[in-house]
C-alpha cells in the first residue's frame, strides 16, 4: 500500500529523505527507534509518540492531520523491524 494513498504529501517525503542523509540526524532517529518491536508499531499511542519525536529531531513541523496520516500509514504497513523482508518492502516504497 502506497504512502500517497494515506494523503502523505510527496514534498514532505522528499524533505525527510534529504534530512535523513545527514549522519547526525540519521543516528538520532536510529537511536529513537532502537528496540522498537512490531507490537509497538501496532500501538497507535506509541506510534504517535514516535512520529512526534522523529518530527522534532528532523525539525519538521507536522499538523495534527499529517501526524494522523503518518500514524495510520505506519500501522497499516504491519512493519516488523526484525523481519528483513518487511524492511525491504518499506525501503522500496521510499527509494
Amino acid at each position: 500500500m502506497s504512502w500517497q494513498k494515506f494523503g502523505i504529501r510527496p514534498e514532505l517525503v522528499q524533505r525527510v529523505k534529504a534530512k535523513m542523509k545527514n549522519d547526525s540526524i540519521k543516528e538520532r532517529v536510529k537511536a529513537l527507534l532502537d528496540g522498537v518491536s512490531k507490537y509497538d508499531l501496532q500501538d497507535r499511542a506509541k506510534v504517535h509518540r514516535l512520529v512526534k519525536s522523529a518530527a522534532r529531531i528532523l525539525n519538521e513541523p507536522l499538523s495534527d492531520v499529517q501526524e494522523g496520516q503518518i500514524v495510520s500509514f505506519i500501522i497499516a504497513q504491519k512493519i516488523d523491524p526484525k523481519n528483513m523482508l518487511s524492511l525491504l518492502k518499506l525501503w522500496s516504497m521510499f527509494r
